[in-house]
Order: structure tokens, then C-alpha cells, then sequence
């Protein structure tokens, strides 16, 4: 699981500025009004061999009761709880302020580990200014700026030096449920139902769930974490007054360390482009994943309307056609009982490894039934494969020149390969390298 790194600070302070720089993009807006970023944003960043998510950050103002200034307060807090390093990010051109000394406070208490980082000073005039700061007692400040660039290989440097260190694996044989939806889908009355007392609290409001909960449990002798996720509603459905807005990184935090997501959704209202995006998500980040459609007592059925419910979700869902689907009910307990079965086979099937041998079998007769394709004169020459890791099943294989591969052969051969090997309920990932002649 990829750590995560939250940049935090007083309104107008660059934070958004230095999200852009450190991982490529214009990304967040950047304006000099206080108070532009007002949802968090997250990217996939990588310095030297390290690999983390960054968040951006609204800013927190401790002071102000303003019901915008409150919800930013609010948003960033949530971070600060999730995230593993904490960039905390001051004006050096300003100074410091007591809204920095509060931030600066609020921070200790987290616990978290802290990279002070102090904006602005572009040019060696400004560069005393970095001295105040020390008050703060967070360790030494480092010289930054976002907008030319200046000290961020020393400011990454730090940063990656607090990760904490990766678990050996093997350790911890539970298998970690994440359970991600829209709110209101029923995913609280799911894992209520799953562990089998009121866990979670179970409302018809919308977003009862704000925090992401960790539920261990056992069941026939097999460990679990169970996670119960808030909701995530799209951006423009969430009012200024809605918690919810706080709580996708948690969810989105939760999915990452997931061995298997539940993607909850409601028969009654079928797919919407939310649930499309949410399973998206779980798709990029490779995890085994099981589509849960509950509430299914609820729709007036007859013998084919199961089938063309999953038929035409499978359309919307075409890129993860791997993942099996269960109808049941959470509320009156139907079908509830296949859902552990689920989670077991798809976490096994996302673990299962292939030798060499019975991996380059199929990828020869996969050839033989489908020629690889050529562009210009060149045809794609596939050499041979190798297993390189699991969760996701993870494969490179040879050829002549990788740009040659073409989308379409790429999916044929993830096909051929599933319906070989299984695989089902996990992503597979297929990447392609060129294979260095041997000169002499």
C-alpha cells in the first residue's frame, strides 16, 4: 500500500502550488485568494524508488467560525488522521503567525510524523526569514518554493525518510473487506449482517457512516478486517453543510488497503455513473472486488430479471467484467451468506501464482489461435512470460519491440490467459518489455 502524504497549512500559505510541483501536473487550482482548495485532491507521486499518494489540502483557519472555513477545518483534519507524513507547509514571507503556532499545535497531537516546510523564499534575501520557525519545535524547517522549484529533492527526501517501513508478507493472515458504495446503499446493514451484531449504525439518512470503521471478525477458522466506508457521492451532489465531502479519501484509503472491495450498490436505483467511478477505482488499484447488489427483495422479479439486470451492468462495467456479481439483501438476510464465500475464492484467485512452463504454454497457444499484430512492416514478436507478482496477478512479457502492442491484442491475450487460468474477480496486469539481444 502506497503511503500517504497530506500538505497542510493556513489558507494562501502555496500548498495547492507546491501539490502541483511535486507531482507534475497543474492539478489544483491555483489562485491567490484565500481559501480557493476547498476539497482535498490526491495524486499518485514517486520520488526516486518511492511511490506515495499526495493529498492537497484545504486550508485550516482555527479561529474562524465561518461555516466554509469550518468544513475546510474539518476536511483537513480528516487528512491529518489518515495520512502517514504530514507536510506542514508556512509563508516565510509572511512569518509566522499564530495561526501557525494553533496549526503547528493540532499537529503534535496527531502523533503524525511532520516535515515543516517554509514557502515562498525563492531568492538567498529571504532566506533569514526561516529562522522564527524553529519556535514551532517541529524540527528543522526546510527551504522551499513551490512556484520556482527551490529545495523540493531535499523537502522528498524527508518526506520518504518517515514512511513507515513495509510489513513482511505473510505476517497477518487476515483478509482486509473493504465495503465502498454510494451512501444509503446499505453498506452498514451489510456488514451488520456479515458480522453478525449492530456494529455500524444503520439509518436511512444518507452519509450516517463519516468515518471509515475497522471490524475484525472470524468465520470457519479464516480471519477478516472488515472496513464500513462512508459514502462516496459525487463532488457536484454534495452540499457545503454535507460531512461527506471529508470522508473519500478514508474511503478511497480504505480500498487501498484492501485484500477484496465489496462494491455496494442499489437494485432499486441500478448503476449510476457513481457506482461506475467507484468500482473504477478499485479496478486501477487492482483489487479483487466482488459487485453486491442489494436490496434486491425490494424489485419485482420474474425468471429472466436477474440476468438482464446483470447484463446490462456488465455493459457499464465492461472493464471489469472479472468481477462476479451477488444479488442479495442485507435487511431480510438473503444471500448474505455467499458473500464471505465470494470474498474467499476472488482473494485466492488474486494470490494464485502460475509457473513458467504452464504461463508460456497458453501464451504460445494464444499466438498460434491469433496472430500478433504488425504496423509498418514490423510484426509483434512475443518471446515469453513470467509471473512477477501477486494481488494483483502480475505479468511481463518479452517481445521484440513493446510498441507494437496494441490495446486490442493486449485484451486478447488477458482473456486468453483468464479463461486458462481463472483469475476470476481479480484485475490482471499485463506489462510488456523489450528483450536486449545478446551481442557477439
Amino acid at each position: 500500500m502506497k503511503p500517504l502524504v497530506a500538505i497542510v497549512g493556513r489558507p494562501n500559505v502555496g500548498k495547492s502550488t507546491l501539490f502541483n510541483r511535486l507531482v507534475g501536473r497543474r492539478l489544483a487550482i491555483v489562485e491567490d485568494t484565500p481559501g480557493v482548495t476547498r476539497d482535498r485532491l490526491y495524486c499518485d507521486a514517486e520520488w526516486l524508488d518511492y511511490k506515495f499518494t499526495l493529498i492537497d489540502t484545504g486550508g485550516i483557519e482555527p479561529a474562524s467560525l465561518d461555516t466554509i472555513a469550518v468544513q475546510m477545518r474539518r476536511q483537513a483534519e480528516l487528512a491529518i488522521d489518515t495520512a502517514d507524513v504530514i507536510v506542514f507547509l508556512v509563508d516565510g514571507r509572511e512569518g509566522l503567525t499564530s495561526a501557525d503556532r494553533e496549526v503547528a499545535e493540532q499537529l503534535r497531537q496527531s502523533k503524525k510524523a511532520i516535515v515543516l516546510a517554509v514557502n515562498k523564499l525563492d531568492a538567498p534575501k529571504f532566506n533569514d526569514a526561516i529562522f522564527e520557525f524553529y519556535e514551532l519545535g517541529l524540527g528543522e524547517p526546510l527551504i522551499v518554493s513551490g512556484e520556482q522549484g527551490i529545495g523540493i529533492g531535499d523537502l522528498l527526501d524527508e518526506v520518504c525518510k518517515n514512511f513507515p517501513k513495509a510489513e513482511d508478507e505473510g505476517e497477518d493472515e487476515r483478509i482486509n473487506i473493504a465495503v465502498v458504495g454510494k451512501p444509503n446503499v446499505g453498506k452498514s446493514s451489510l456488514v451488520n449482517a456479515l458480522l453478525g451484531e449492530e456494529r455500524s449504525i444503520v439509518s436511512e439518512i444518507a452519509g450516517t457512516t463519516r468515518d471509515a470503521i475497522d471490524s475484525p471478525f472470524e468465520r470457519d477458522g479464516q480471519r477478516y478486517v472488515i472496513v464500513d466506508t462512508a459514502g462516496i457521492r459525487r463532488k457536484r451532489a454534495i452540499e457545503d453543510a454535507s460531512i461527506e465531502r471529508y470522508s473519500v479519501i478514508r474511503s478511497l484509503a480504505a480500498v487501498r488497503r484492501a485484500d477484496v472491495v465489496l462494491i455496494v450498490c442499489d437494485a432499486e436505483q441500478g448503476l449510476s455513473e457513481q457506482d461506475v467511478k467507484i468500482a473504477g477505482y478499485a479496478h486501477e488499484e487492482g483489487k479483487a472486488s466482488v459487485i453486491i447488489v442489494n436490496k434486491w427483495d425490494l424489485i419485482e422479479k420474474d425468471t429472466h430479471t436477474m440476468e438482464k439486470f446483470k447484463k446490462a451492468m456488465i455493459t457499464d462495467l465492461a472493464f471489469m467484467d472479472y468481477a462476479p456479481f451477488l444479488f442479495i439483501s442485507a435487511k431480510s438476510g438473503q444471500r448474505v451468506h455467499k458473500v464471505l464465500e465470494q470474498v474467499r475464492e476472488v482473494y485466492e484467485e488474486s494470490k494464485k501464482r502460475v509457473t513458467t512452463g504452464a504461463l508460456n504454454d497458453a501464451l504460445n497457444e494464444a499466438i498460434i489461435m491469433v496472430e500478433p499484430p504488425a504496423h509498418n512492416g514490423r510484426r509483434l514478436r512475443l518471446y515469453y512470460a513470467t509471473q512477477v507478482a501477486v494481488q494483483p496477478p502480475t505479468f511481463v512479457l518479452f517481445v521484440n519491440n513493446d510498441t507494437l502492442v496494441h490495446f486490442s491484442y493486449k485484451r486478447y491475450l488477458e482473456n486468453y490467459f483468464r479463461k486458462t487460468f481463472g483469475f476470476r474477480g481479480t484485475p490482471i496486469l499485463l506489462l510488456f518489455r523489450n528483450k536486449v539481444r545478446d551481442e557477439g
